[in-house]
């Protein structure tokens, strides 16, 4: 689309709007109501449900979802509304239905009306005079308290709000009132009020329904004459007598509230009038405003206007202006210029003459209501405001003009500075509701269209962050609202503010409901107006979804709707004046690569205007302001240079010597002002890093100068300081230094022969190499990754010095053992030092990777893929493995390329097989990150990776089409691909990183890692060879890392897990077979005075798994077991003794059966935290019954 045009490298931006129709399309799938035969089912299946609890609450839940899926699209349902009603009606009348099912049935009928709207839903219901007496009589048998059923009481009182509208007197239907007992019954009036009254003061949503039901009811002309005065009184005296303080009142005032909102609302004016003045005061007396209460405050706002509105005369002021007519004739008359066109073209705001209005007094309270709206403007609740705001609306229709725009002044005072944001927000919600319906005259639009230019841009710091989206939001309403109000000549004197001020708002907000919003207002001027300069092309690019991602508004959007002349130096403007000093760290980032961005749109507007602007605010006294100024200078400066490049001049063809002297003197004025310590120094570092970096890219004309000297300063200050700044920006200013070292050594520190300085360039690299052994970790980090960021010419004839010493860096030593960090920049800086340096096979080792200096670096990286540090951070050490990995495919592609005879075949073997030991671990990420590295090797093609172990049999592993879409973070795909390499010889290692997975923590990695192993030995069960190189790999493993807890540990859980799988079924059969009985010998070794419970615990169950092998093997294992019976630790003997009792249950050969029970009620029965004296006896007589040597205790050496 346009974007791309624009942008043609933007692949990701054309992926994402190439999925919008898509998007759209499953927003609106709703054709119909889909599942009304399913909806059907569950209601002819209530009488089944109603009884059995848990198929009722299937039924409702089935039923919720149903429905809730037509929330959006709710008229969906109104063909089927009937049927629905009917059905569900027919249980609630059946005499035989329990309460259970009628219940069940208005649960039902109140799904369905919060969907579709009790409005719509209510007009279906039966409301003949037969029904009033049965609702009103169900309705009496309710139970207010019982929560369970508060839908049932919903219904019942909206169903009475309906069926009490007959058009017959109530006393018609009460007949004779007195009864055979002589009492008198109550009066269908008076019990339908007492209903009604009872259920305003409850809390659930019955007092909603109640308020409805008393707005119909009193309103009925006889029931008017008989009980309005009296309910007004009752209304009153109880919302005097409520406070708002406790629970009980806010309950009973929110229910009195509603009902007097909904009475005036409904009711005819010459009927509520003669009350509205002592209601009023009655509201004021109760100062909702002071309430902590929001559904309160916004119920007092809605009944004070609804007491306006009975004040004034109901009558739509002709004085309002109107675009169009509301005849079809008369518009398309209008439009082709006719006789009533001409009439009318010039008197569209004022269509009658002021003397021909019916004049009236107007009530002195309305002054009191219209306060008290624009207070409720100002609310500090969102919802308050917007009641106001609609209220406002209504009472100025039906004002005379003067005092209509007095209305509209005192609206606009909303909008002063001292005012809060809820005061501007609820202060443009209430110019978009008179600018809707024509109350805001187009006299007035100079007066309200800079104040919603500056709600467009209004955001206010609060501590950490700001407020004022609302505001953005509401405004951009505005905009919205007046694109369908006013016709276009109306607004074109503010069609070039308006337009590039929402334009500014959907690229620059930094919240994505504003700028979508704003979005919305633009399409909506430009599909109302038409006179928005170049709308369709900037909607095409700046639309809803375009909108979304912050990223592509500030650095593509912005680019392209730059480049129409009207809104380039808004936009530009716009970020100098309010983005670069903006709150948020990331918004002045972007904001500076926008400007970078929008540079060659204009060069000469930047030079002349934004640089000299910006360089004084580069010093200033903000924090923000600064570091903004400083990230935007130095991207201005870097577009031009490019520029300058392009068009083959000097960069000092853009910027004057004045220019010149502001950058350097940015940091020279920092610096004196001391702004690089204390708070905020943080900032003005990476800000000024990033000024070096880009001054030097941009190849200023510096050589020489002494702030060259203050840069350098700064750089090596912000690395020797990196343990002083705070965690959170310690790696961006560390990244930020050497990226600006890079830049700053390449441009101002090589001579023009192509060497360096000798003194300059012995000074700089002995300094960066005695800070590596500080004892600061963060020091070593800044200054491995500086050396590793050094240019060639600052790295000959030092280049094995250098190597020698970030070998040291990169070695693990007692005292620097936790410093993983250090460890892991300085493979890093190896590895960028190879490629910076180059191969050459038979070059000297001080300037080239060669011959000489091959092995140490590749055994340097190799090491690192050894170090499993452990601290309070968790394996900090797969920092520093991820390091290795990552630099040995560098080192080896960098050789592979230029000197493949380097790589000795016995290196590349290590390479293969330590990275697919570390593919079989069981961390996702760092299995990922060497699986990755393992393919990438595998398969590069430029030319091939010399002497690759099996590399056909790895080919038909791992496909080369799944090359680089598989998964290996998902451990259901990578394990099983792992296991296959076990039967490659060079690689069984990788049973090591297999052992860590199987036997670890997490419960995805131990089920797919575990599977895969068991199915890998069952492939190879009848295959001998298979299975005892498989033994003698596992035995091999149990070796290298005895007690190593890293691998042991999870290596017994695994051997548990083999031997009870009976993976090693094969040598049961053979007496005295080597490999239980060396394996029993690593276990004892492993275990021996172990304290670690977890170890011993899983060692028992090795050994319970072991006696499945007969001879020597099964008594050494049975005089191992009892020797635990009476370990030291309690736990160890209650383990040993229920698995030892689990065993002989399920290897019962190996006791005699005469015996079997008389010791297993020994194991079970002892209780094992006794003293050992007597355990040791318990454990001796079992020895006895079961043959075998009681284990002797040992004196103690002294």
């Amino acid at each position: 689309m346009v974007l791309n045009k624009m942008n043609g490298d933007e692949p990701e931006q054309e992926d994402y709007r190439s999925l919008e129709p898509d998007v759209i399309a499953r927003g609106n799938i709703l054709e119909s109501f889909t599942e009304s035969k399913e909806a059907q089912e569950l209601i002819n299946n209530l009488r089944l449900d109603h009884e059995d609890l848990i198929l009722q609450e299937t039924a409702i839940q089935k039923f919720k979802v149903i429905m809730n899926t037509y929330q959006e699209q709710p008229h969906l349902l109104d063909p089927h509304l009937e049927w629905m009603l009917t059905s569900l009606l027919d249980i609630i009348r059946d005499e035989a239905s329990p309460p259970s099912l009628v219940h069940l049935a208005f649960k039902f009928l109140y799904i369905i009306s919060k969907v579709r709207g009790y409005k719509t839903f209510l007009r279906l219901f039966p409301h003949e005079v037969v029904d009033l007496h049965p609702v009103l009589d169900m309705l009496v048998w309710q139970n207010p308290k019982d929560y369970e059923t508060w839908e049932t009481r919903y219904m019942l009182l909206l169903w009475l709000s309906v069926t009490c509208l007959i058009p017959f007197d109530l006393s018609r239907l009460d007949g004779d009132l007195s009864s055979l007992e002589g009492c008198t019954r109550v009066p269908t009036m008076d019990r339908i009020l007492s209903v009604a009254k009872s259920y305003l003061v409850v809390s659930d949503k019955a007092r909603d329904a109640a308020a409805v039901l008393i707005s119909k009811f009193i309103t009925r002309p006889d029931v008017k004459q008989k009980r309005m005065a009296d309910f007004l009184d009752w209304t009153l005296s109880t919302l005097s007598k409520s406070s708002f303080q406790t629970i009980e009142g806010t309950i009973v005032m929110d229910g009195m509230l509603q009902a007097l909102a909904q009475l005036f609302k409904h009711g005819k004016r010459e009927d509520c009038l003669p009350y509205a003045s002592t209601v009023l005061e009655c509201l004021d007396n109760c100062k909702l405003s002071e309430s902590n209460q929001t559904l309160l405050r916004k119920l007092g706002v809605k009944l004070v206007q609804r007491l306006g509105l009975t004040f004034l005369k109901p009558k739509v002021a002709k004085w309002r202006y109107q675009r169009g007519f509301r005849s079809l004739a008369a518009n398309l008359q209008f439009s082709a210029g006719g006789p009533m066109a001409l009439k009318t073209k010039h008197a569209t705001a004022v269509t009658e003459q002021e003397d021909d209005e019916e004049e009236y007094d107007i009530p002195g309270q309305v002054e009191n209501v219209v306060e008290q709206l624009l207070i409720g403007l100002k609310d500090k609740d969102t919802i308050v405001r917007w009641s106001a705001a609609k209220g406002i609306g209504r009472l100025t229709g039906r004002l005379p003009k003067e005092l209509a725009d007095d209305v509209v002044g005192s609206v606009l005072d909303c909008f002063s500075f001292q005012e809060t944001d809820s005061s501007w927000h609820g202060g443009c919600l209430a110019l978009a509701e008179l600018g809707r319906r024509g109350l805001l005259l187009p006299s007035r639009l100079s007066d309200v269209v800079p104040v919603i230019l500056k709600g467009l841009t209004y955001d206010e710091k609060r501590g950490a962050c700001s407020v004022g989206s609302n505001v953005r939001d509401a405004a951009c309403y505005v905009c919205w609202a007046f694109a369908r109000a006013y016709d276009p000549l109306e607004l074109r004197p503010f069609v070039n503010q308006i337009s590039s001020a929402l334009v500014i708002t959907a690229l620059f907000d930094r919240d994505i409901n504003c700028r979508r919003a704003a979005s919305a207002a633009f399409q909506e001027n430009v599909g109302r107006q038409g006179t928005f300069p170049h709308g369709i092309d900037i909607l095409t690019a700046a639309d809803y979804f375009a909108v979304g991602k912050i990223a592509n508004c500030f650095l593509n959007i912005s680019v392209y709707i730059a480049g129409f002349p009207e809104y380039t130096e808004p936009i530009i403007d716009h970020l100098v004046n309010m983005k670069i000093n903006h709150w948020d760290g990331v918004i002045r980032e972007f904001s500076a690569k926008a400007l970078h961005n929008l540079t060659p749109q204009a060069p000469d507007y930047m030079t002349c205007t934004v640089l000299p602007k910006l360089l004084p605010l580069a010093v200033g006294t903000d924090l923000h302001t600064r570091h903004g100024a400083i990230l935007a200078c130095a991207e201005i400066t870097h577009a031009l240079s490019k520029l300058a490049k392009e068009n083959k001049r000097l960069v000092t063809s853009f910027l004057n010597e004045k220019i010149l002297e502001g950058l350097k003197h940015i940091h020279v004025e920092l610096c004196r002002r001391q702004l690089y310590r204390g708070l905020g120094g943080e900032l003005m570092r990476l800000a000024v890093c990033t000024l070096i970096e880009k001054l030097s890219v941009s190849k200023m004309p510096f050589r020489g100068d002494p702030i060259i000297d203050g840069w350098q300063w700064l750089i090596n200050d912000s690395l020797q300081s990196l343990h002083l700044v705070s965690s959170n920006t310690r790696q961006q200013i560390k990244e930020s230094a050497v990226s600006a070292l890079a830049a700053l050594c390449n441009e101002y520190y090589c001579l023009k022969e192509g060497g360096a300085h000798p003194v300059q360039q012995d000074e700089l690299v002995k300094q960066y190499m005695s800070n590596l052994q500080s004892p600061e970790e963060m020091i070593r980090c800044g200054f491995s990754l500086a050396l590793g960021a050094l240019p060639r010419f600052l790295l000959k004839g030092k280049l094995q010095e250098v190597l020698e010493s970030l070998k040291k860096v990169t070695c693990i030593s007692s005292k620097d053992a936790s410093f993983a960090e250090s460890r892991k920049d300085g493979l890093k800086a190896i590895a960028k030092i190879c490629l910076t340096v180059g191969v050459k096979g038979e070059g000297l080792p001080t300037e080239y990777i060669s011959k000489d200096n091959v092995a140490q670096i590749y055994n340097t990286l190799l090491d690192g893929l050894n170090d499993y540090t452990t601290d309070s951070r968790g394996d900090v050490g797969a920092w520093v493995r991820e390091a290795a990995m990552s630099s040995l495919m560098e080192v080896t592609l960098l050789l592979t390329q230029n000197e493949p005879a380097l790589i000795d075949a016995n290196v590349s073997k290590k390479i293969m097989c330590c990275l697919a030991q570390q593919s079989a671990e069981k961390i996702d990420r760092f299995r990922a990150h060497a699986g990755s590295m393992f393919l990438s090797l595998l398969y590069f093609d430029s030319p091939p990776v010399p002497h690759i172990p099996h590399r056909e049999d790895l080919e038909d592993i791992f496909r080369r089409s799944e090359a680089v879409t598989f998964n290996w973070n998902a451990p259901s795909q990578a394990f099983p691909r792992i296991t296959q390499l076990l039967g490659l010889p060079t690689y069984r290692y990788v049973l090591t990183g297999l052992t860590v997975s199987v036997g670890g923590l997490t419960e995805s990695t131990v089920r797919c890692s575990s599977q895969s192993l068991f199915d890998y030995l069952k492939g190879i069960q009848n295959n001998l060879n298979a299975l005892s190189s498989f033994c003698d790999t596992l035995l091999q493993v149990f070796e290298d890392n005895l007690l190593n807890d890293r691998v042991s540990v999870p290596l017994l859980k695994m051997l548990d897990q083999l031997l009870a799988n009976g993976c090693f079924d094969i040598f049961v059969a053979e007496e005295n077979h080597p490999f239980p009985m060396k394996l029993l010998a690593l276990c004892k070794e492993e275990s021996r005075r172990s304290k670690d419970t977890q170890k011993l615990r899983s060692s028992i169950a090795v050994f319970c798994g072991l006696i499945q092998f007969p001879g020597d093997t099964r008594k050494k294992v049975l005089f191992q077991l009892f020797l635990l019976l009476c370990h030291p630790f309690p736990i160890i003997r209650k383990t040993t003794a229920s698995q030892i009792y689990e065993m002989l249950i399920t290897y019962s050969d190996i006791i005699d059966p005469d015996i079997t029970e008389e010791v297993m009620t020994i194991l079970s029965d002892t209780n094992w935290d006794a003293e050992l004296p007597f355990l040791r006896e318990q454990r001796n007589y079992i020895c006895d019954l079961m043959k075998v040597p009681k284990p002797q205790l040992v004196a103690k050496s002294t």
